[in-house]
């Protein structure tokens, strides 16, 4: 009751004051109409806080985020549901969910009065231009009764996550030039080099085909050995992200790296959609493999929250976690600036006999430059785009402005992606000589 009287509201307070004066105008006067006035204006408030603090601790609330996952630029909508689970029937109540900045301002909703064990929804929406992983919540609940004399605050603690994840764009089916790796006990590919005598054999067990026994390997061991069972191939890729911070210009949605996470999200889908074997590597740290079910959900997680690193390996340092599990298929680079020392070092990507393609992002368009300043930086674009070409790299130039989508197809063999290559391999020697 204490706590309800503290939550009067200036209307209670004033009814407290009038009250007050009438009682002293009673005294003063010895009218008794004074004195009754005095108590019912008194005793208004007394039964507005008993009437709050009676179902304050009576209602029952749940929230729900319809998608829990949406897109940069997207919006979701949340549901929120309360249930009077008193016998008595609650005032007008005024509902405010607590967000980050970057979802809005906060929404007030009014939620008229409920009756006994009586449940009621309200909705809004939220939209977010920023990735992120964002909390919504808690819920704060004014109860007020019909007079609007107490008003009590209540905050019920459960918060939810809204996952903000990059734009995906829609990527045209195009045949890329990727390898293929092994799925079964055995490879095809060693049995075509080292011959049947080399073929790749396990002890028999219960139940194999007699016709699959390899003789030689059971007179050489001493036991029934049987060949492996050759899977079909399958298709693999590696889709890498560069989060070096001085590789990328811009601020916020339209910087050049929310551009490049967008693209490695696009890709990365395109090809699990494809029924490409992915995993998905930055050099600060994230390696994730999207290949079982789920992964989807945990690759675009991992991309709502990545961010610049402002320190680390480098280059050299994605080179190691790329090839520490690789074992071919198809990569596919999305870079901001690199020199073309950093271009050697991606050379390395190529021994394990994989299919490499980056998505050069030139992040200095991104910026107003001088002339002299944007003719330098093109021809520094331009150099280092022919030193990862030279590496056997294929490259597709991204200015500011591009479009995934229209950049695409240059990914595929024997489309533009080769005559961009012999483009640029002249222009920027006839810049240098």
């Amino acid at each position: 009751m204490r706590e309800a009287l503290r939550g009067l509201t200036s209307r209670g307070r004033w009814f407290f004051g009038g009250a007050a004066v009438f009682a002293v105008s009673a005294l003063i006067f010895g009218e008794k109409d004074l004195l009754r006035v005095a108590i019912l204006l008194g005793a208004l408030p007394l039964l507005a806080a008993g009437y709050v603090g009676r179902t304050r601790y009576k209602l029952s609330c749940s929230r729900s985020l319809q998608p829990h996952r949406a897109q940069v630029g997207g919006s979701s909508r949340v549901v929120l549901r309360l249930q009077n689970l008193s016998r008595l029937p609650t005032g007008t109540m005024l509902l405010e969910d607590r967000l980050p900045y970057a979802l809005g301002s906060r929404p007030r909703l009014v939620l008229e009065r409920l009756g006994p064990h009586q449940a009621s929804s309200v909705a809004y929406t939220v939209r977010a231009d920023v990735r992120g992983r964002y909390e919504v919540g808690p819920l704060v609940v004014r109860l007020t009764d019909p007079f609007g004399l107490c008003e009590l605050v209540r905050a019920f603690p459960s918060i939810d996550k809204l996952t903000v994840i990059p734009q995906v764009v829609p990527l045209p089916s195009v045949r890329l030039a990727g390898e293929y790796a092994g799925a079964g006990e055995s490879r095809a590919r060693s049995v075509a080099v080292h011959g049947e005598d080399d073929a790749a054999t396990r002890e028999y067990r219960y139940g194999d085909d007699l016709r699959r026994v390899h003789w030689r390997s059971t007179a050489r061991v001493g036991e029934l050995m049987v060949r492996r069972e050759e899977q079909p191939w399958e298709s693999r890729a590696t889709v890498v992200l560069d989060t070096r911070s001085f590789a990328h210009r811009g601020e916020g949605p339209t910087a050049s790296f929310e551009w490049a996470v967008s693209a490695a999200a696009s890709v990365a889908l395109h090809l699990r959609h494809n029924g490409y074997k992915l995993r998905l590597v930055t050099d600060s740290g994230i390696d994730v493999d999207a290949s079982e079910g789920g992964g989807e959900g945990l690759l675009l997680d991992h991309l709502a929250e990545v961010k610049l690193a402002q320190q680390g390996g480098g280059i050299a340092q994605l080179v190691d976690r790329v090839k520490h599990r690789t074992d071919g298929g198809l990569i596919i680079g999305v870079f901001g600036l690199i020199t073309p020392q950093e271009a050697e070092l991606l050379t390395a990507l190529r021994t394990s006999g994989a299919t490499c393609m980056a998505l050069l992002i030139d992040s200095t368009t991104w910026l107003n430059l001088p002339t002299a300043a944007r003719e330098e930086a093109d021809r520094a674009h331009g150099v280092a785009a022919l030193a990862l070409l030279r590496t056997g790299w294929r490259v597709v130039g991204v200015p500011h402005g591009a479009k995934l989508a229209a950049l695409w197809p240059e990914a595929a063999r024997g489309s533009r992606g080769f005559s961009w290559r012999a483009a640029m391999a002249e222009t920027v020697s006839g810049s240098l000589s």
